[in-house]
């Protein structure tokens, strides 16, 4: 696998998870929409840790940085 994500792209999608852990823990969020948000919660940080994203590859993206 190579990185395609970067640091910003990870950070967003690290608070995004974070803020949907809190609506799901306060109760604002519950049942088929919390389970559906939990999800793509987990989704999100487990993209953010390996730095890569399944989906930016058949469309050829990636927000990482260049290396010279």
């Amino acid at each position: 696998m190579k990185k395609n994500m970067g640091t910003a792209d990870r950070l967003i999608r690290v608070i995004i998870a974070a803020i949907i852990a809190i609506l799901y823990y306060t109760g604002t969020i519950s049942g088929t929409v919390a389970i559906v948000l939990l999800i793509f919660a987990a989704i999100f940080v487990l993209t953010s840790l390996f730095h890569f994203c399944p989906l930016y590859l058949p469309l050829g993206l990636s927000t990482r940085k260049k290396k010279d």
